[in-house]
C-alpha cells in the first residue's frame, strides 16, 4: 500500500501574510486542508518552446499544486548538472524573458495555477528590474525565487517586488543561523522554500535527505512562523515526497522530471508516460 500525503501533517502554518502572497497561492494553501503541496518545477522551453504550456497543463491535472518555471541561464551556480542540461538546452531553443512571459500568458487562458518564476539575477537586471515585475505582474506570476540574491542584499529587488506585487521567496538550508530564518520568514511571501541539503540541485539518496532534515528541520519550524515551508533539493519519489515533507507543507521536485523527461523522450507516447510519473509522485503507485 502506498503511503499517503493527504494526512494531516504535524504542523501546518496559518497564512498571515495576506499582503504578501497572491490570491492563486493563498486559494491553493487554504484549500489544501492538510494534505501536501506539490509544486514541480521545469525549465521553460525544455525539452522544447512548444511542450512547456502543455507541459504545466498536464501536471495540473494529475496533481501539481504550484508550478516553479524555469528561467534558462548559462551559469546557474545552484543547479546541478540535470537541470543545467536543460537550461542549455532552452536556451539553444532560442528561449529569452519575452517567450517565458507569453508562455505563462498562454497558460492564464486556461488555468489559475500558482506559477513562480525561479532563476538567476542577472537575466533579471540584463531585462530590466522594473519591466522584468512590470511584465511578470501583466503575465499573471505568483512569485520569484532568485538563489543568488541573499536576503540580506535584495534592496532593489525587494523594491520592484512590492511596487508590482510579485513576492520574494527565499530559501532556507541546513546552514542558516535562525536569525536568518526568521528574517527570510519576515520578507519571504508565499512560502518558504526548505533546501533539504546544501549544494546544487539534484536528486540524491534517500539517507542523505533524511539526514539533513532530522538536523534542521526542528529549527525551520521554530523560526518560519508566518509562511508554510516547502521541501526541495533530492525528491525523486513518492517515498521520498512523503519521508522528508512529514513536518512540512509540502515538497519541491525538480531534477527527478527533467531526468524522467530525457529517459522518456523519443517515446511516441512519452508525455502519456511522463504525467503518469507526475500523477506517482504525489498519489503512489
Amino acid at each position: 500500500m502506498a503511503m499517503s500525503l493527504d494526512s494531516t501533517p504535524t504542523k501546518t502554518h496559518v497564512l498571515k501574510q495576506t499582503t504578501k502572497i497572491s490570491a492563486r497561492m493563498k486559494q491553493v494553501f487554504e484549500r489544501s486542508a492538510g494534505k501536501k503541496i506539490m509544486n514541480l518545477f521545469i525549465t521553460a522551453g525544455f525539452p522544447a518552446p512548444e511542450d512547456t504550456v502543455d507541459l504545466i497543463l498536464g501536471y495540473e491535472k494529475n496533481g501539481a499544486d504550484i508550478i516553479e518555471l524555469g528561467m534558462p541561464f548559462s551559469d546557474p551556480l545552484a543547479d546541478g548538472p540535470t537541470i543545467q542540461y536543460s537550461s542549455e538546452v532552452a536556451i539553444r531553443a532560442g528561449i529569452t524573458m519575452d517567450h517565458i512571459f507569453d508562455m505563462v500568458i498562454e497558460l492564464r487562458k486556461t488555468s489559475s495555477i500558482p506559477v513562480v518564476l525561479m532563476g538567476y539575477v542577472n537575466p533579471v537586471m540584463h531585462y530590466g528590474i522594473d519591466r522584468f515585475f512590470s511584465r511578470g505582474a501583466e503575465a499573471g506570476i505568483d512569485g520569484l525565487i532568485l538563489p543568488d540574491v541573499p536576503v540580506e542584499e535584495s534592496g532593489l529587488i525587494q523594491e520592484a517586488s512590492e511596487k508590482h506585487g510579485i513576492p520574494l521567496i527565499y530559501l532556507v538550508a541546513p546552514n542558516s543561523s535562525d536569525e536568518r530564518m526568521k528574517l527570510v520568514d519576515e520578507r519571504s511571501g508565499g512560502f518558504v522554500y526548505c533546501v533539504s541539503v546544501t549544494g546544487v540541485t539534484g536528486a540524491r539518496t534517500g539517507d542523505e535527505v533524511d539526514e539533513s532534515v532530522k538536523r534542521f528541520i526542528e529549527r525551520v519550524n521554530k523560526n518560519i512562523t508566518k509562511n508554510p515551508v516547502l521541501i526541495g533539493f533530492g525528491i525523486s519519489s513518492h517515498e521520498d515526497a512523503v519521508r522528508i515533507s512529514e513536518r512540512a507543507d509540502g515538497f519541491v521536485v525538480g531534477s527527478a522530471l527533467i531526468n524522467n523527461i530525457r529517459k522518456l523522450e523519443g517515446h511516441s507516447d512519452w508525455k502519456k508516460q511522463h504525467f503518469q510519473f507526475v500523477k506517482t509522485l504525489k498519489y503512489g503507485n
